[in-house]
């Protein structure tokens, strides 16, 4: 069973991976979780299988160093169009990237790729980008938005028609009306 692909954006669902809204808010808190989230997306050259144990000692500071790149993704994503998208630019300033030529359907497409051997966290954050990148060129850059909900901070892409989605899902839309009702009651 899928745990992690929600979007199917690593950008998107890598930053979804802290939720304030449970107990507990890590949901990469092991080495096991990161070999899982990475499988999901195909990205399995971190570790082994993902129910494989024990850890390595590597993984430690992988699993380390791909919370910190998360924090920095939550960071680019946090601003709004204009802000992130020179946000975005530092952040893919400090990444190890090379360009590539893939073909996609038969046309030859420019796309950053992550160099050979490096560490999971930069892959992911590569890719990050690249998908980030092609949610811009696809018309949604300004569609891209953080659950209003309170505490909730999730990013999404707003695929509604009118373009005016506020919340991640109908959990959080539920809660934030839930909650809007019992203030308006008890005033």
């Amino acid at each position: 069973m899928r745990q992690y692909v929600d979007t199917g954006l690593v950008a998107l669902d890598l930053a979804n991976t802290w939720d304030e809204y449970l107990d507990e808010p890590e949901r990469l808190p092991d080495p096991a979780a990161l070999r899982q989230f990475c499988a999901e997306f195909g990205e399995e050259e971190f570790g082994g299988s993902p129910g494989e144990e024990p850890e390595s000692p590597g993984e430690q500071p992988e699993l380390a160093a791909v919370r910190e790149m998360r924090g920095r993704l939550r960071a680019v994503l946090a601003c709004e169009p204009p802000e992130r998208t020179r946000a975005l630019a530092g952040f893919a300033a400090g990444l190890p990237a090379r360009v590539a030529v893939e073909d996609v359907e038969g046309v030859p497409v420019l796309r950053l790729a992550a160099p050979d051997g490096a560490g999971t966290a930069d892959r992911l954050a590569v890719r990050a980008v690249r998908e980030l990148l092609d949610v811009a060129a696809a018309g949604d850059w300004a569609r891209l938005r953080l659950c209003a909900a309170s505490p909730c901070r999730d990013a999404f892409i707003d695929r509604s028609r009118p373009g005016r989605r506020q919340f991640c899902s109908t959990r959080c839309a539920n809660r934030a009306h839930a909650a809007a009702s019992r203030a308006r009651h008890h005033t």
